[in-house]
């Protein structure tokens, strides 16, 4: 396969040594891989989303050679099955799967990297398990408050009000009073004529909000069930439920994970989770490199965002 001209700062394309599915429920089961060194340090991928899933690229951010790259798709997300169910698909779930996944593949402690709700779920992981983690590796930082749940359904609007009315408009006008909740009923029903077009319309707007120059590597593919639905229904599920988790847990119980080395990568410009979340997190855990790129917005593709994630896995090879 020809390399991406632009992604050369990235490590070079790689195909895992292993894949499988793992079973965590009588509705679902987990895709996983693992690619790089098997005798390398652990270092576990959690993508954003809820329910975008990984991708190839992700592999990338790591060296291949340092690194046993270990990457899962979420309930319900990307290459897992069923695709986009929401039955026993909470946050308290996807913590008990990931610790499945640690003793499936014999894991002790893994570097833990993950962006956007994947850094929610890095640091719920840490508190739940900070003695499994050697490290994390935290891109566009969202932390599961109300106020940011808000600032995704209207607030980006302010910036890109073309997408957000496009968003707002999919709906008819005596819906659009609780775009959350009439975005949520339509994702759920049974009818692919009504959850697919809405899957597509949410998918739009957040790819069009995602980087500060929008380019092919950072618009979702919406017509791709696949990436589409997953990402859009399970986002809902996840908004309506209050990311199932207290609020402002992930800061107020900073004291648990503060101990251990992180870097925090944070877009200037990035609106989808917008810096003052990086900065709390940041003033909560003042050990954490904190690093704010200052020509990037939310997507880890930008030219910015990757270069500094590859330094940051470059530097915790030094940890064990």
């Amino acid at each position: 396969m020809a390399p991406n001209r632009c992604l050369l700062d990235l490590y070079p394309e790689i195909d895992p040594y292993e894949t499988g599915l793992l079973e965590v429920s009588a509705t679902h089961k987990l895709y996983w891989e693992q690619s790089g060194n098997p005798d390398g340090a652990p270092a576990l991928f959690l993508h954003g989303g809820p329910g975008s899933g990984a991708t190839p690229a992700h592999r990338r951010f790591f060296d291949p050679a340092h690194y046993r790259i270990i990457i899962v798709d979420q309930r319900g997300a990307g290459r897992s099955l069923p695709l986009g169910a929401l039955e026993d698909n909470t946050t308290p779930h996807l913590l008990a799967d990931l610790e499945k996944l640690r003793n499936h593949i014999g894991v002790e402690r893994w570097l833990v990297f993950g962006g956007s709700w994947g850094s929610s779920l890095a640091l719920a992981y840490a508190i739940a398990h900070p003695r499994r983690c050697i490290g994390l590796i935290l891109r566009g930082v969202f932390l599961c408050r109300a106020r940011e749940v808000a600032w995704f359904m209207s607030g980006m609007g302010t910036i890109f009000p073309e997408a957000w009315r496009a968003f707002s408009d999919h709906l008819p006008p005596e819906e659009r009073s609780d775009l959350l909740a009439n975005y949520y009923q339509r994702l759920t029903d049974p009818d692919p004529e009504i959850h697919l077009p809405a899957a597509q319309a949410w998918s739009r707007y957040e790819a069009a909000c995602s980087a500060l120059r929008p380019s092919p590597e950072t618009v979702i593919a919406s017509g791709d069930p696949n990436l589409v639905l997953g990402l859009a229904r399970i986002e809902a599920h996840y908004f309506i439920h209050n990311l199932f988790m207290d609020e402002g847990e992930l800061l107020a119980r900073a004291e648990i994970y503060k101990h251990l080395p992180g870097a925090i990568i944070q877009g200037r410009y990035d609106i989808v989770c917008p810096i003052t979340s990086a900065a709390d997190l940041a003033a909560a855990w003042p050990d954490a490199d904190y690093t704010v790129v200052p020509d990037a917005g939310h997507s880890a593709m930008e030219p910015g965002i990757r270069k500094a994630l590859v330094r940051a896995t470059d530097h915790f090879r030094g940890y064990k």
